[in-house]
């Protein structure tokens, strides 16, 4: 008898990362206080009435019952081109937006558009793990751009270079970064675009966490204003985290039309569609709620300040990068894995982390804190427990 099997793409991966460590913090007896869930990165508070009375509204709408566009409601197309507008200083247009299914999907329609099966796409590391899975179980190889730490984990520009010179189809970047928190400037963006152009390869810019960059800091970057930048760049998106709505599932794309038909084609047999009625309810919110979200920014920013206080009267501990929704920390166990530490953060002091291992290589001696999870409050009790 023949013996079936799964595909060892997918079968040699490890099990999703946030389920394993949230399993440690079961084991947890609260004799230290209230359980202090820094894993995932979740909006520390409610998505405001509005929100949720739009998304009602729309859901109970017969009309969204069927099936969409499959680059999405062109409503939200045209909200969020005019929003890229603002924010940029640049023209985006509704041809440029294709909307997904949450940013790991955005992350997953792109790189199938850009590669294929034996090809390679260049992370940093560390890496966002789910974009790490995402090409292995799609048989595209990595290639690692260094990040040093002593350089606040910015890329290295030489090392980025090597890996498209080794053939990487696309560099694949997130700023602000997860898991570090880094915030690339301008100018280096600018150096990695102008790579990328020079050696007839994509940069794939995620920016999930966009919205959270402080109120002063100006446009992220001035990409979409180079002559041609749709033959070069891909940006993504989430609207789960600044309308804090991830049970939506709900990102998007901007993109030269021509890898928007491309994602369309990969989108029909994913998915045909993004949640209906929460592009609707986002394209009313998204100008309305600009107040909210901005006030939502100062709070992640009181946050970043009340973990650096913690840090800075915590011995042994330390802050490597710290951004717009992570930081990420040195232990002080020297040689002890990040796992064995964040097992032991979790059992017995009930603060859930990800160990820095499921980042990238070399990355034992850190931990990934979503900081903008927990009030101020509640990570100045991080003081007692580390």
């Amino acid at each position: 008898m023949s013996v079936t099997r799964p595909n060892p793409l997918v079968a040699r991966l490890s099990p999703p990362p946030i389920p394993s460590v949230l399993a440690w913090a079961r084991e947890y007896d609260g004799s230290r206080g209230p359980l202090l869930d820094l894993s995932q990165a979740v909006p520390g508070y409610p998505a405001h009435p509005e929100m949720l009375r739009l998304l009602g509204e729309t859901a109970a709408s017969p009309a969204m019952t069927g099936y969409g566009a499959i680059e999405g409601e062109e409503v939200l197309r045209k909200a969020y081109a005019a929003h890229m507008s603002d924010v940029y200083g640049a023209r985006v247009s509704a041809a440029n937006i294709h909307i997904t299914s949450g940013c790991n999907q955005a992350f997953m329609c792109s790189v199938i558009a850009l590669a294929q099966a034996g090809e390679t796409i260049g992370l940093t590391n560390p890496f966002y793990f789910n974009h790490e899975t995402t090409l292995s179980m799609l048989g595209i190889g990595r290639v690692l751009v260094e990040c040093d730490a002593a350089n606040g984990f910015l890329p290295d520009v030489a090392s980025a270079e090597k890996a498209l010179l080794s053939g990487a189809r696309a560099l694949a970047v997130v700023t602000p970064n997860n898991p570090t928190g880094a915030v690339y400037p301008p100018a280096l963006l600018r150096e990695l675009f102008h790579l990328c152009r020079k050696h007839g390869a994509w940069l794939i810019l995620d920016e999930t966490y966009r919205d959270f960059l402080p109120a002063n800091s100006g446009s992220p970057h001035d990409l979409l204003s180079i002559e041609g930048w749709e033959e070069t760049l891909i940006l993504l998106y989430s609207f789960s985290k600044s309308f804090c709505i991830p049970g939506h599932r709900l990102g998007a794309i901007t993109a030269g039309p021509r890898i928007v038909a491309e994602i369309a084609k990969i989108m029909d047999n994913m998915q045909i569609c993004a949640p209906r009625a929460a592009q609707v309810a986002v394209a009313t919110a998204l100008p309305i709620l600009a107040d909210w979200r901005a006030a939502n920014r100062l709070e992640i920013t009181r946050r970043a300040d009340a973990l650096k206080a913690v840090m800075a009267a915590t011995n042994g501990w330390s802050i490597a990068a710290i951004g717009a929704y992570f930081a990420f920390i040195r232990h002080p166990y020297g040689d002890t894995p990040s796992v064995t530490v964040a097992e032991r953060l979790a059992k017995k002091a009930g603060v859930v982390c990800i160990p820095g291992s499921y980042f990238g290589e070399g990355q034992d001696g850190y931990l990934r804190l979503a900081f903008a999870n927990a009030d101020a409050d509640a990570i100045g009790l991080l003081r007692e427990r580390f």
